[in-house]
């Protein structure tokens, strides 16, 4: 899923786009403010988002929480059940930093299919597009 959200945010057609990959427990908040958009990824760990994800939001939350507001992002989950938790817990936290919902999220239930990477690749793709100058 990552690999198809990459593919989408470096299409050829978006010019003028820089994607810079951070892994969430490594993330600061000068890498969120440094950047104009966020794409989102977590598994769906016992029904809430992972606790590397929920750190990078709670250790740039303050440092970021007027600066980035506006700013576009996206997210994709992936679980075997119960993705509901860590939908809501990233709305929860994203709606108080600002950020701008780019598209609808990817969720998948399972093993992903072609319809859901190419959802992936969309996100990837919306987000990046959003960020043309």
């Amino acid at each position: 899923m990552l690999e198809a959200v990459l593919a989408g945010a470096t299409t050829p057609e978006i010019e003028g786009v820089e994607v810079v990959r951070r892994p969430a427990l490594t993330v600061s908040p000068a890498d969120v403010l440094a950047a104009d958009g966020y794409v989102l990824g977590t598994p769906a760990n016992l029904g809430y988002m992972s606790g590397a994800l929920k750190h990078a939001f709670d250790v740039c939350y303050y440092p970021c929480l007027d600066t980035t507001r506006g700013r576009p992002f996206g997210l994709y989950v992936h679980g075997n059940e119960g993705t509901e938790g860590a939908e809501r817990g990233v709305t929860a936290i994203t709606t108080g930093l600002g950020w701008v919902k780019a598209t609808d999220y990817v969720v998948v239930s399972g093993r992903p299919t072609k319809a859901d990477l190419e959802a992936c690749w969309n996100l990837g793709a919306t987000v990046a597009a959003q960020l043309t100058p």
